[in-house]
């Protein structure tokens, strides 16, 4: 039997505490979701101004990072590389840049999604979030 990390509910408030940090630092009006490595909601936080749009839709981008394995923007590249067909693709709706993998030795264990800015901001939160949050729970890495 294989034995899985997962994310905490100590894990899951870190990495919204450093997102909403970071986002009110760069006066960033965002929605910010953490999910499990199948997906399921574990934290969403919606800022002030952030549209409840971008609450869905940081959702959806968190979703389709966790449950694709990889970061939301490589299905977005693939689309807009004419791989039209993808679109198709059932259960990622999210396929819009700002959804980032969680990984630990080497496993995706969740996904932090962003949205209400720039999709490279959304990411970059995203991105900045993961590295604080995975730099506490395994310094060495």
């Amino acid at each position: 039997m294989k034995t899985k990390t997962v994310l905490t509910e100590q894990d899951v408030a870190q990495l919204l505490v450093v997102a909403k940090e970071i986002a009110h630092q760069r006066q960033w009006a965002v929605s910010i979701c953490v999910v499990d490595d199948g997906g399921h909601p574990l934290g969403l936080l919606r800022l002030d101004d952030a549209s409840p749009l971008s609450a869905y839709i940081a959702g959806e981008k968190a979703r389709t990072a966790a449950v694709g394995r990889h970061d939301s923007k490589f299905y977005e590249d693939m689309i807009n590389s004419g791989r039209y067909a993808f679109l198709s693709a059932p259960h990622l709706q999210g396929m819009l840049e700002g959804g980032v993998v969680i990984r630990h030795d080497g496993q995706c264990i969740g996904a932090v999604g962003v949205s209400g800015v720039k999709a490279e901001q959304d990411a970059e939160l995203a991105r900045l979030a993961v590295e604080t949050v995975q730099q506490a729970i395994s310094p060495d890495t």
